[in-house]
């Protein structure tokens, strides 16, 4: 019997790491043309019901606007750890935004969604602009945003 649970404890040590393996996950954004300021972008995952689950890239320094990142800023709780090592400079009128992130395999085809919030100063703000499911079957397909997001596509 003794040999048996030591088997099966084995076996359950050797399975762990497939488990939290995680894979590199390209994300473009193209933002449209417009007047003003460069745009504040956050990328986020949220669960299967929606909740906040954690950063994947915040673009724009300045961590005093980020509060106009509405969605992200509530789910995150503008905790620096959340966004401490994945964040960079504002994305400016019809440029691209390319970074890659790890996701846990676990999370693919399992109900979570990458989310975009936006914000412009002196222009609008746009909570949950791209909501798009973490699936295979989505991996490089182009989806539009409903504010300065021309297209969002993810490539695992």
């Amino acid at each position: 019997m003794k040999k048996v649970v030591f088997s099966l404890a084995l076996a359950g040590v050797a399975a762990a790491p497939a488990f939290a393996h995680a894979r590199e996950v390209t994300l473009t954004s193209t933002l449209q043309s417009y007047r003003g300021n460069g745009a504040y972008v956050a990328i986020y995952l949220t669960d299967a019901q929606g909740k906040y689950e954690r950063t994947l890239w915040v673009a724009g320094k300045k961590a005093k606007y980020y509060k106009h990142l509405r969605d992200w800023a509530r789910g995150s709780g503008l905790n620096a750890a959340e966004f401490d090592g994945v964040s960079g400079a504002s994305v400016g009128s019809g440029e691209t935004l390319k970074v890659s992130v790890d996701i846990a395999d676990a999370l693919i085809d399992a109900g979570y969604q990458i989310r975009i919030d936006t914000a412009v100063e002196d222009k609008r703000e746009n909570s949950a602009e791209v909501q798009v499911p973490l699936t295979r079957e989505g991996s490089g397909k182009a989806t539009s945003g409903n504010g300065y997001v021309d297209s969002f596509r993810y490539d695992l």
